[in-house]
This record gives C-alpha cells, structure tokens and sequence, in this order.
C-alpha cells in the first residue's frame, strides 16, 4: 500500500484555492456554444485616482487591478476575481500620474452573449500605522467583451481605453441599473483616467481548454498544472502553451468496500429516501416499490482546476453476482434463481480501467465517484417485468467519493483509499449521501467507517501494454429487475487491434450498462441470450470515443456515430397513429353574436325626453336617420364620384339597459365606460360614465331602457351637462393616403366594430358588443345616422378537463363545448356619418416658402436690428451723440489707437474664418463629387413604387425589365427585404395574374436556383422580361409614437379627431437590384406603406399566468364567410393559418369532407398582470392570396387560485395582499358576487410596504369547473392593485329527498308550498336555508331554530315562470359554519 499524503494536501489546496461561482442557472438552460478564448492584456492606468485625503495616513500606498466576469441580463457575478500585481505610481514631470502593469489574462467562456462583460475594478492598498493592510475602491470600468468584431489572432491589436466610473462594482447589482449600463444616468465618469488595455481572440490557448474550466480567468504568470513552464524568468506560459508528458495509468481489481456491510447500507438508504419522498409530499413508497437499479462508479483525472477529461462510467456490480455469473460460464446460461445474498459484502468492477491523460504532478489525481440509481416499480410482477420497465429512471444520488494522487517512483502497487462524503465540496459540485458520525471514534475507525476503495493501479510511459493471449467469455445474466440491479450485458467480442487491452473478466471497460442498451437509439437486440453477433460489440477505442455530456450522460450517448460498429439499426421510428387532441372548440363568433336590432318606439320616447344632443350636417339640419334592419346596397363607384369626400364619424353611447330576466337583486354596475378601436385611429378608452335609473310608472316592455349615460364630473358627482357620451372622428383627403379612400370605403362596407364593455368601478369586463358599419355608407347623401340596440354578451369558459359534449343551438350548429354565453344588457347607440366641406384658405407665404421664413425668423444683426421708419431720424441722432461720448473718454484715457487696433484685429478674424469656410465647403464639394455623380447616375436606373398592403394580403406585381445591351446577360436578383419575394411556381404566377387580370406571358422555368443563393434569370440582347414579384407580411410591427400618446375626449372639451391624432403605421422599404457582371443593370425601390386591416373577431382569454394556453376555435361553415371561395360540391377548400406573433403555436389539420374545422391555439402566458395580443389569419386558397378571416386574440395572465368545494356550502381561504410604496385605498371586486364575497367588503386601507390577508369565501351555485374573476382596485385613482383567476372545481352534494311540482308557465302566479325537516341531533341547532335559483325560489325565512328530534316546516314561495319547460331547483340546509347538512331537489315543471 502506497501513502501520498504530500501530494494529496497539495491537490486539496489548488481545487479549493480554485473554487468558482457558476453562471445564473438560466444560462445553463440555454443552448450550449462553442467556447472562445480570449487574450485582454492590461498596459497602463493613467489619471490621478488615489483619493489623497484617505489614503495620507497610510504608507506604502500601491495599486492593483481586479477582474471579474459580469451577466448584466441577470446581475449576477461568476467565475473567479483576479488580481494583478501591486504597482506604485509613476509621476513624469509635467504630465499625470501613470501605472504601467502590462499583464497578460486568459480565459475561455461559451457564454457568446453581449450582455457578458468582464468588470475591471482599480483598488488602492496600503499599510496603516499599525501595520495592518487597508484596501479602497477607487473606480470601475465595464469591458465589452462580446461587442466588437473579432479580429485574427495573429494581427497586432490595438490599444483601447476603458472608461472608469466613480463606486464599487457592486453598484451594478442595483435594480435601477438597466442595460446599457454606460448610459445610466447614475454612473459618473471619473475624468482624466482611463485603462489602457488590448483585447484579442485566442486561438493559441485552445489546445489547453482541458486544463482548465470556463469562465476562470488566468494570468500567463499563474502555474497551470500540465503545462511546462515557460522558457526565461518573466516568461508568458500561456502564450503559447506547452505541455507536460502524459502517462497512462492502469487499474485493475477495483472493489468497494462500504460500512458496517454493503447490505445494511443499502436498506439504511432506501429508508432516508422513502422518508425524504413522504417529507416533500409524495405518494407512499415501500422497500418493494424503491428499488437500487444500477451502482455506478465515475472515474477521471482532475487536476485541481478541473476534470481532464470527461469521467468515465462503468457499473459496479455485488461481489456474489460477480461469482454466480462465472460459475455460469460453463453452462452458458444462468437460471433464474440466482439472487443475491445477504453476505454480499463488496462492490466490484469487473473489467479494467485506462487512463491515458495522466500527468506527474502533485496537482494531479484520480477521482471516484459513486453514484445510485434508483427506479420507482409501477406494481409490474417481477416474473413479466420486460427491458422496457428499466426506463422509468426515478433518481440518482452521489453516495461516496475518493481522491488519489499517484507516486511517480512506484510503477505499480495496491491502493486502498477511505470514501469521503457529506456537505463538504466535491469536484462534481453536488450532494453526497452523508458519513457515519465519527464523533467517538478513533483515527483509525474514521478512516474505514465511510467505506473503502481498493484497486491494483501500474503506470506505463509508453501508454502500451501487453496483449494476453486470450480473452474470456462472460455470459449474459439474466434480467429481471430486483433489489439487487442487473449486471452489465456481456458477449463474446473480437480481438481488439494491435496495441490495446483485453479486459480482464467481462466486457470492455468503460462499458455500457443495461439502462443505457435500453435508452440507446441503435442498439443490438435485449433477447437473453448468451450470444451476439461480433459486429454488434464495439471495440475499445471506437467506445471511448463516443460523445458523453455531463455527469450521466451516459444515459443519453449517441450511438449512432458508430453504424458500422454496430450494425444495422434494429430501433425504427414508431409509426404515427391517427390521433386528434381533445380541445374544447370555439365557435367563432359566439362572441359577439350580438344581434343588433331598430329600438323600439317605447325606448326612442325615453331618449327623446332624456335630452341628448341632436346630431346636425354641415347646414345645420338634422341628420337623416336609417334603420338598422335596412338592407345597404353599397356601390363603390357612387362613393368614389362623391365631391364630399370628408367624413365625420359620430359615435353616441346614449344607454346601457339590464335584462328583463334579471331579479332586482342582481347585483348591476354604478359606473361604465368602453374600449374599442375604430379604423387606423388609436385605440380608445371613454371615460367612466354614471348609470342614471330612469324614473318610470307603471309596467315597462321588455325592450325598453332602464339606465342612461352620464359623463362624470371631476369631483365625481353626474355632470349638469346633456347626458349621453359623444366621439368624433374626422376622416378626410388630408389623412387618406393615396389610394386609402378604397380601403376605408371598404371597411365600412364590411366590418363590425367590437365595443367592450367594462364596469368602471371594478374594471371587470362586462361584456361584448357587436355593431356592423355598412349603414354609415353614405351613397352621396350628405349625413346618415342609425341608431341601435345591442346586445352585451359575456362569454364564460370551462376548464378542459370537464369537458365532455355539447349541444345544437338555434343557428343550426354544434355549440360552443364548454362556452357559456350570457346576455347581460342592452346597448343604445347611435352612429352617424356626415360629410364636411371642404373649406380652402389661403396661407401665409412664410408657411410656404421655408427659405423666406428662416429669413424672416433670424436674428438680425444689432447694426440693423431697428427696421426703418417712423424714429429712424432721432436714432440717428442718439448713436451720434454717442459716438461722441466715446471718443472723448477714449481721448482722455489715451488708449484711442490701442482701442482702434481691436476692432481691426476683429475684422481680419472674421475674413479669415470666412475664407477658412470657403476652403472647407470646396474641400466638401470635391469629396461629394464622386458620390453625387454615382448617385446621380444611379438614379437613371432606379425605378420607385408604392405598396399599399395590409396584414396577411399579399400584394402582386411585375417589374419590366429590360437588357440595354447588345449581349446578353445572366442577371442576378438581389432582395433586401424578406416580406418581399420572387414567385418561382408557374401555377402561382398564373394564380395571381388571374386575380389581377394581367395578360403578359408566364414562362415555366424561368429562373435558375442553387441552394440559397439568389436567383438568376437569363436576358438576351435588348430583351424585356416581366419579373413576378409578391410582398406579403404577417407580422404588425410596432406603431409610431403618436398611438400611444394620441387621445380622444368628449366633443365639448376637444374638436374632432385629425390626422395627427392617428395611429400612423410606420413605413416600409425593400430594395431590389437586379445585378449583371457584378455591375447594377436596374435598381427597384419599393416603399410599403402599410394598410390597417379588417378584424373580423375579437377573442379575449383569462388564463393562469407562466402556462400554456391551449385553444381549438372552430370555423364557421364556408358559405357563411363573405369573400370565401366556392368549391365543387361536396368539396372543402384547403384551410391555411398564419400567426403576426412567432412564439404562437398556430396550426390546422386536414378534416374528412363535410367535418367541422378548428384552429388550434397554443400560447405561453407571461406574468401577471401581462396582456399578449396577436392575430390569426385564416386563407381558404393554396397560394394564401387574401385571407378570408382576420381574428384578434387577447390572453391577459392573471394569478391562479385553485378551490375545489362543494355547491351551495361556503369554502374560505385567504389571499395574501402586499403593499406599495405607497397608501392605498382599495377595495375588492368579483365577477360574481352572488357566489364569491371578500372580507373586508367595503374599501378599506393598504398600508404601504405592507401584509395584510384579504378572506375569500366562495358559494357556488352549479357545480362543474368554471372561472371566476377577482379584482382588488384603488378607489381614488380607479387603477387594477392586483387581480386573481379563481379556478374552481365544484361538485353536487348528496341529495337526500327529491320532489316536484306543476306550474302555468305565463299566468303570473306562483305557489306557496311547504316541506318539513327533522332535527338528527339531540340538541337544538340553527340552520340556514340556500338556493342555487333564488329568482325562482323564495324562502318564508332563511333561517330557523329547531329542537333536538323535532321536525320544522319550511315554507317555499315558487315564483311564475315565462315559458314552459322544465327547471330543477337545490335546497340547502347548512348548518351555523355554513356546511351542508342536507340537500333537497325540486323538480319544477312549467306547463
């Protein structure tokens, strides 16, 4: 036995001395790059920095620098600080203070990422009069590391200079610190100092990766272990690096050996396991569920700073498996009743190690790690239990570790090292399964007590060994999963080439274990067997050459590197079953079903006698009025011959009405207001506006309205003002693009506009109305204005899981599976269009000629800063007298002629900086010369076209062009532009020339392609081709700034809307140019401006925030869809989707004919309270030419709160509410108050900064799983504090007795009835009385005492229902907590 404890305390020094902080666990999930050495010397620090009044009192005052890797996204600090050395202050006459360090660094990171910066810190240290070292920040500079072009490695690279900025770098931890931190205004530049500095890539130093991790930095001065030093005293290791000899060592009869035996260990370990599982939660596991599926050792060579190579893993197997598996080489099989016994003391590997990266050096080691894996049994019976159950992997677990240093004098001997274990640091950087407590123990026990490892090592220089003449066969053991895992698969195998070893026992080392044949994509077949083909056993060097990630990455090792190695693949791809996911469609448009309808004449008397504005035309005569049920017969020519081309649009919001059905205890808003978005303008938000009741006499009709609108004055109280709330928007010639009036003539014509409708106080939306637009066509009328009545309908969705089915609604198709659709009022709402003349005035010239008016609007020199006129001879006058004052205290002072000599100086300054202009205008125009003249000359060949495309339309054009010369060309297309492309397909062409009625030729063939190169076209002499060309895009980009700023007030506080109040769209440019020779033969500058786009449905989700929202929508049949295509019948055309978002999942699948249609929706929800909106085109043509459907979807992330309860019993819990800066008056909302209450109920106050509970109760009415919405709002500003998605999944309790009852449905009587309940306790209790339909049922009491076994009478009051039909109805009886006692069902039959 050889000892190196020398040598082993050296290797403990150098891994600790060299600990690193790894980067944010975030960058470890991305994909890993290639990694990139770098060299950054430090030259020099110039600028006083040394702050003199702290540093007077020390000596010895020096500096140094200090270098630190930075993630900016995430602020986290990593790697390792590095110094340089200590340099004193080199002050040279005259000029500042200079510290010259000229020190190379080196490092290495995969880490390419900009926002990866080193941060240099400069640190002034000195001694203070007791002798004690003090230290001080003086400044830091930030490196860029990632930002400039990389240059090559062999050129010179210049100096640069880094800015200091004044603090620590700990400031760059600071939340207020956004990237770019440069331009932060809390940095501060120190001024005057500056870090010389270089920075370069490094080729050189990748041969020496293997020496040492990422993200170290290291000088060329520091000893790395395996590379020889470099030649001189002050040499530079690193700069071009040298290696150390390698050895290969050999280890042979590897065994563990663990405390007290290997059997006690193990159960003591499944034990803690089980234990650990039940802590965190878990389901119950036994000994006979968790099982030991392999016992895995790694080995590698570390040298301090890392591992050398990749460890290698092999499997351990129990020294008695080891023995049953040779006694059975002789039969060739072994049976199935070989277990393992209870003596099994030992873990033993059975073939030979090779490590051929050993280097002498104290800093270099040999590391083991054992590793178990466990597996989770899913109760398979032991005896059909298949390769397959090996798969479910549960967990591993790093049980034990050791180091060893070799003796370089001893070539071979018997080592026998003690494990280690617990919390202290390891070279894999994980947990290890804890030690025996070695508290009472001697040295002597503390050494063996955490087991042992022993193993017969020898060292060759020559990294050869000898060949044994022959190689032994090992079986295959069986199988069959136990306690005790299965062995490593061995077979017969070929001899190895010249110059490598036979293991000695079983299969080549490091080999491959059972879980990774069964993970492996190409592997030979599992049958047991005790033989395999030759070739499908890989040899020893092709399997030490297979790629190997990470610390088990063994499990995921491709082998498909090695084909002939392994023979044909045996793994084929699992063919795809038909298979369609169950998603709960949508149909669309049951959104905003709305179906609009003429009010009635009972409702247009109220809004008369409410006094709302009368809307005029440009003569002050009322408007002509329409009626909605009108049909429009729209003729775009007669709309485009109008002289009146200025249209205002008026939109009046006049009244919001409840429904008839609603019982006068539902709970109705106090305050409203609207969001929608009309045309290109910015989106708009009304402000609050109060719910004035109507006061009537008498019965109303069911269509008459209850509530009008009120604007709200500033101190909250309705305004004295009309009542009814007016926008208007002015679309005229001015703000029309050329060619616009079409669109928007169109989008009249066709569109319908969406106005939600939210509650003001609680900011819970309300509902959704749909109002179409084609009666404000004005057909050369001069004003229309329709008024309407809308319905707002509220939609509600089901969680997925519970859906099941659906039903057929009154259209003739399938409803909505788990849609729920509620009219919850009626909107009054009156749209007019009136035409403005246009009035032409006549302008200023200074607002037309802009040379004229920078005249005008200079400051004129003081000589003639008075105009001429009326005074001009009394000025005269004064300067005169003036002049004479002047010269007579210039006379008296007798500095006359040095006061005259100024003056002429001053004059030839002024000709000198006009001849200097002079100089540098000519110098300007004689540099631009060649320029102009090229731009000049390029502008002979360019052709400009303008595009007018909206979202998903694809626009069609051909470009003539035209070979000026007497040769011909192969000319080559250049597109600067992706949204802008060549259309290759013949059959597209012929599509689109169709479509745009062009009858120029369509050549097939017509261009060349290869592989991603432009495509090229051949041109004969004086030739014209025509060039198809299509510009398509799905994304909608970012509006300009004046949407987000844009705002539209009532019409008494602001004029109309103008055009600079618009959403501008910003435009777009592609560049073609059409290149022969190298040399430009036509240049094509296309500008696109952008066209807003017909949104044909608004789809508005509330989802749990950080989850994927998963959607199907289901299509409306095709002849209903205007502009669709007609196909042959029986035929559906082809259906194709497109996203504006990217990170949307959006898709279809191809259905049999006459089968409904979905779109599938995938998005990731972000953080609560994010909104993320996109939209989903819809084409019904294989070239997607023109969408026929355009949809708007909405996904606001809410916070998620799961209760699961039972119907018409109260569940509470409570919700944690954090404070703000600030205080805070707030109050909590509900989407249903009838079902969801809050405590405290009215508003109270947050303290800021603080915690406070708000208590949640919840009493559903029907059971299912549903959503509920909850707001907690800031009265004083109306701003959303915090909102929660309540899921709930609610469930019928146990109904005791049923009954049922007949009424006249119309008649307007109800029924009085009674039913009795009995006491089952002893003693008297108090029980309350619930409904899941109060409208219908009403209570004689809600509550009510009763003695122990005595039995109550409770009276029912059933209300008259409308129409006939059948309606089930629950009672509850609950007791004081509001628990279910007892239920009762009613079943009411309306006849």
């Amino acid at each position: 036995m050889v000892t190196s404890d020398c040598r082993m305390n050296e290797w403990h020094q150098t891994f600790e001395q060299n600990a690193l902080v790894p980067p944010h666990p975030q960058r470890a999930r991305q994909p890993l790059k290639e990694s990139a050495a770098f060299q950054c010397l430090l030259k020099s620090l110039d600028g006083p920095l040394r702050k003199q009044g702290v540093l007077e009192v020390l000596s010895e005052v020096g500096c140094h620098l200090r270098v630190s890797l930075f993630d900016v996204t995430y602020r986290h600090f990593f790697g390792r600080t590095w110094k340089t050395s200590v340099r004193l202050a080199e002050k040279l006459s005259g000029q500042p203070p200079k510290m010259v360090f000229n020190e190379p660094l080196y490092f290495h990171t995969s880490l390419n990422h900009p926002n990866i910066v080193a941060v240099v810190e400069v640190v002034t240290e000195g001694r203070k009069r007791d002798g004690t070292l003090q230290t001080l920040s003086c400044g830091f500079g930030i490196l860029r590391v990632f930002s400039c072009k990389p240059e090559s490695p062999t050129s010179a690279s210049q100096d640069k200079r880094l800015k200091l900025y004044y603090g620590t770098p700990r400031a760059l931890l600071h939340p207020l610190l956004l990237d770019p931190i440069e331009q932060s205004k809390h940095m501060t530049v120190i001024e005057n100092c500056s870090l010389q500095y270089s920075l370069r890539p490094y080729l050189l130093l990748e041969p020496a990766f293997h020496l040492f991790p990422e993200n170290l930095l290291v000088s060329g001065l520091q000893h790395i272990p395996g590379l020889l030093p470099a030649l001189g005293e002050m040499g530079d290791a690193l700069r071009k690096p040298r290696f150390q000899k390698s050895v290969t060592c050999y280890l042979d009869d590897v065994f563990f050996t663990l405390y007290p035996s290997l059997e006690k260990f193990e159960e003591e370990l499944l034990e803690l396991l089980i234990s650990d599982h039940l802590r965190e939660g878990g389901s119950l596991l036994d000994s006979g569920t968790l099982e030991i599926l392999e016992r895995r050792l790694h080995v590698g060579v570390h040298n301090g700073l890392g591992f050398v190579e990749r460890p290698q893993v092999v499997v351990l197997v129990p020294e008695m498996e080891v023995a049953l598996t040779r006694s059975a080489s002789f039969c060739r099989r072994l049976g199935s009743s070989s277990k393992t016994s209870s003596g099994d003391q030992a873990l033993v590997l059975r073939s030979r190690l090779r490590l051929p990266e050993m280097v002498q050096h104290p800093s270099f080691a040999i590391i083991f790690q054992l590793e178990y894996v466990f597996n989770s049994s899913s109760g398979v019976d032991s005896n059909a239990a298949s390769v397959t159950s090996l798969t479910n992997l549960a967990c591993m677990y790093m049980v034990r570790w050791a180091v060893w240093n070799p003796v370089p004098e001893a070539g071979s001997g018997r080592v026998i090292l003690p494990l280690q274990g617990g919390t202290q640091c390891n070279p894999s950087h994980c947990l290890v399964y804890k030690v025996p407590s070695a508290s009472m123990s001697s040295e002597e026990v503390k050494q063996v007590e955490s087991g042992t490892v022993q193993f017969q090592y020898s060292v060759n220089s020559e990294g050869q060994l000898d060949i044994p003449t022959g190689h032994i066969v090992s079986p295959k053991v069986d199988q069959r999963p136990s306690r005790k895992p299965p062995t490593s698969p061995s077979s017969p195998q070929t001899p190895p080439p010249q110059g490598l070893a036979v293991p000695q026992d079983s299969s080549v080392g490091p080999g491959l274990s059972l879980s990774q044949l069964v993970a492996s994509p190409l592997t030979c077949s599992a049958k047991p067997s005790a033989q395999r083909p030759q070739d499908c056993e890989p040899s020893l060097a092709q399997e030490q050459e297979l790629p190997l990630e990470g610390r088990i990455s063994h499990l995921e090792a491709d082998l498909s590197q090695t084909p002939s190695v392994l023979g044909p693949s045996v793994a084929e791809l699992l063919q795809e079953l038909p298979f369609t996911p169950l998603h709960a469609p949508i149909i669309m448009g049951a959104q905003t079903r709305g179906s609009g309808k003429k009010p009635s004449r009972a409702s247009m008397v109220l809004l008369q006698a409410s006094g709302f504005p009368e809307i005029l035309d440009a003569n002050k005569q009322p408007v002509e009025a329409v009626s909605p049920t009108d049909p429009v017969k729209f003729n775009p020519q007669k709309e485009e011959s109008d002289g009146l081309q200025s249209n205002e649009i008026v939109l009046q919001f006049l009244a919001f009405s409840r429904v008839s059905q609603d019982s006068p205890g539902t709970p109705w808003p106090k305050t409203i207001y609207f969001t929608f978005q009309f045309y290109r303008f910015p989106p708009a938000t009304t402000p609050r506006l109060q719910l004035v009741q109507l006061d009537r006499t008498g019965g109303t009709s069911s269509g008459s309205l209850s509530h009008v609108l009120v604007p709200i004055g500033k101190d909250g109280s309705c305004d004295a003002g009309a009542p009814g709330f007016q926008l208007k928007y002015m679309v005229d010639p001015g703000f029309l693009r050329p060619g616009e009036p079409r669109w928007f003539t169109r989008y009249l014509a066709m569109q319908t506009l969406q106005i939600d409708v939210w509650d003001g106080d609680s900011l819970l939306l309300i509902g959704s109305a749909a109002v179409q637009m084609k009666h404000l066509l004005r057909q050369g009328r001069p004003a229309v204005q329709v008024s309407h009545e809308l319905e707002v309908v509220a939609t509600e969705y089901e969680q997925d899981a519970m859906v099941v089915s659906g039903d057929v609604t009154r259209f003739g198709s399938i409803k909505p599976i788990g849609v729920h659709t509620v009219v919850k009022g009626h909107l009054h709402l009156t749209l007019a269009n009136v035409a403005v003349k246009n009035v032409v005035q006549a302008q200023k010239l200074a607002d037309v000629d802009g040379e004229l008016a920078a005249m005008l609007f200079s400051p004129l020199p003081q000589s003639r800063a008075r105009p001429w006129g009326v005074g001009s001879e009394g000025e005269v006058v004064r300067r005169r007298k003036l002049e004479r004052m002047r010269s007579v205290r210039l006379q008296e002072a007798g500095r006359e002629h040095g006061s005259r000599r100024p003056s002429t100086l001053a004059q030839q300054g002024i000709h000198a900086q006009h001849a200097r202009d002079l100089q540098v205008i000519a110098a300007y125009r004689e540099r631009m010369k060649a320029e102009s003249i090229s731009s000049a000359l390029s502008l002979a060949i360019t052709t400009q076209h303008t595009l007018y495309a909206s979202l998903g339309m694809a626009e069609f054009f051909e470009f003539a062009l035209r070979n000026p010369h007497n040769m011909q060309h192969t000319v080559t297309i250049e597109i600067d532009n992706p949204e802008l492309s060549i259309i290759l397909d013949s059959q597209e062409w012929r599509y689109f020339k169709d479509s745009a009625n062009l009858h120029t030729p369509v050549e097939e063939d017509m261009f060349h392609m290869q592989g991603n190169l432009a495509p090229q076209l051949y041109l004969r002499p004086w030739e014209t081709a025509h060039i198809p060309f299509k510009y398509q895009s799905f994304s909608v980009g970012q509006l300009a700034g004046t949407q987000a700023t844009a705002e539209l007030r009532p019409e008494k506080d602001t004029e109309s809307g103008s055009p600079l109040k618009s959403s501008t769209m910003p435009t777009k440019h592609a560049k073609v140019v059409f290149r022969a020779a190298g040399k430009p033969l036509a240049v094509l500058c296309l500008t696109v401006a952008p066209q807003p786009h017909v949104v044909d449905q608004i789809f508005r989700f509330y989802h749990p925030e950080l989850t994927f929202l998963k959607k199907a929508i289901r299509l409306p049949p095709w002849h209903t869809l205007p502009g669709a295509p007609v196909g042959k019948l029986g035929e559906d055309p082809p259906v194709h989707v497109r996203c504006s978002d990217p990170n949307v999942i959006c898709e279809t699948q191809n259905v049999g004919p006459g089968e409904p249609r979905d779109v599938f929706l995938k998005v990731a929800s972000g953080p609560s309270p994010e909104t993320k909106d996109f939209f989903v085109s819809i084409y019904a043509d294989r070239w997607l030419a023109t969408p026929v459907q355009i949809w708007q979807v909405y996904v606001h992330s809410l916070q998620r709160v799961d209760v699961s309860c039972v119907t018409g019993q109260s569940t509470r819990l409570s919700l944690v509410l954090r404070g703000t800066q600030a205080v805070r008056k707030v109050r909590a909302f509900t989407s249903h108050p009838q079902e969801l209450t809050t405590d405290p109920k009215g508003t109270f106050v947050l303290p800021p900064l603080g915690v406070q509970d708000l208590h949640m109760t919840v009493r559903p009415r029907r059971a299912g799983s549903r959503f509920l919405n909850l707001h907690l709002v800031d009265v004083d500003f109306h701003q959303l504090v915090a909102s929660w998605l309540v899921c709930l999944s609610c469930r019928l309790p146990f109904i005791s007795k049923a009954f049922e009852i007949r009424l006249i449905a119309g008649s307007g009587k109800g029924a009085n009835k009674r039913i009795t309940y009995t006491n089952p306790y002893p003693s008297q209790r108090t029980f309350h009385l619930h409904s899941d339909h109060p409208h219908l049922l009403h209570f004689r009491e809600d509550s009510f005492q009763v003695g122990g076994g005595e039995t109550y009478t409770i009276g029912l009051r059933f209300e008259p229902g409308r129409n006939t039909g059948e309606e089930e109805i629950l009672i509850y009886i609950n007791d004081h907590e509001d628990k279910n006692e007892e239920a009762f069902c009613v079943k009411v039959i309306y006849q």
